[in-house]
């Protein structure tokens, strides 16, 4: 009899412990301890790629830190601030020799206010990177948070998905891997990208070298928004498998969306910015013929 009262007291203490979690108590034993079994074999599943989920989600949404490259922004700030009195000087000197050749003025004019804005710009280039990156962040997070989270989880709600999970499970982990890699790849570059983006807008208020901002602009940009388009994949995807035609195959969508932005983000950041930058290469072939444009330029 006093056996019996202990299990009766455990069963009355366990809902009190998992109050939160679920409702569960003696009165529905028979619906509330296979759903215990149930969720336990789906932890035990998903336990392998439970930390991938977690890494591609915080790379996804959470902000770069950019502070470890602070002290050489800093560098390169102070290389390109040598060029501001070079730069002040020759739009001084142009006006002064223009005489009365309205034509030069207007020049010499046009060179100081931007100058004056390529300061501004360039001075506060690491808050306006900065800005710009956690902008990015936000707008991944909020498009992520609509997704559902059993999504980009193995689950068994029904025959065929767990038939087809057992077979497609190892390509759907090396799908995440890759998807990791080219996260890790995007993360580096952003990390980099605020020691360039004073360098390139400095090349972009220099006509002959404006290709050169352009190109280092926008595959920064590229690098920062990726990931919003990659959410908004995963968000289509996850909205996909609510529709009867798509449920039982839920896996192959998990496995298309993460392809689809791993295709996305390699074309990108790789493949455009090297067609890009052949591109760039083909119209000034060699560092001489852009050094002399740039003295024609100024001449």
């Amino acid at each position: 009899m006093k056996k019996l009262l202990i299990i009766i007291l455990l069963f009355l203490l366990i809902p009190a412990v998992h109050a939160e979690e679920e409702e569960c108590g003696l009165l529905n034993l028979a619906s509330c301890i296979p759903q215990k079994i149930y969720d336990f074999l789906l932890n035990v599943i998903n336990a392998p790629i439970s930390p991938l989920l977690e890494f591609t989600q915080t790379l996804l949404t959470e902000p770069v830190e950019m502070s470890l490259f602070t002290p050489l922004w800093a560098i390169m700030l102070y290389i390109i601030s040598l060029f501001y009195g070079i730069l002040m000087l020759y739009s001084g000197f142009t006006f002064m020799v223009s005489g009365y050749d309205s034509a030069k003025r207007a020049k010499a004019k046009e060179w100081f206010r931007n100058i004056f804005i390529m300061i501004v710009l360039v001075q506060a280039s690491y808050f306006i990177y900065a800005a710009i990156v956690d902008i990015g962040s936000l707008l991944t997070a909020g498009v992520i948070n609509l997704c559902d989270e059993n999504f980009f989880r193995l689950t068994a709600d029904n025959i065929v998905n767990i038939g087809l999970q057992f077979f497609f499970a190892l390509i759907y982990v090396l799908t995440l891997l890759l998807t990791v890699f080219l996260l890790v790849c995007r993360y580096i570059i952003v990390a980099v990208g605020v020691v360039f983006s004073p360098l390139a807008i400095f090349f972009y208020f220099i006509p002959p070298l404006r290709d050169y901002g352009k190109l280092i602009m926008n595959f920064l940009g590229i690098c920062i928004f990726i990931t919003f388009f990659d959410a908004l994949i995963f968000l289509v995807c996850s909205k996909l498998v609510e529709i009867t035609l798509f449920e039982n195959f839920k896996i192959l969508v998990m496995i298309t969306a993460f392809g689809l932005s791993n295709l996305l983000m390699f074309y990108l950041m790789f493949f455009s910015a090297i067609k890009s930058a052949i591109n760039l290469g083909s119209k000034s072939v060699g560092t001489a013929k852009t050094v002399v444009a740039v003295a024609k330029y100024f001449i």
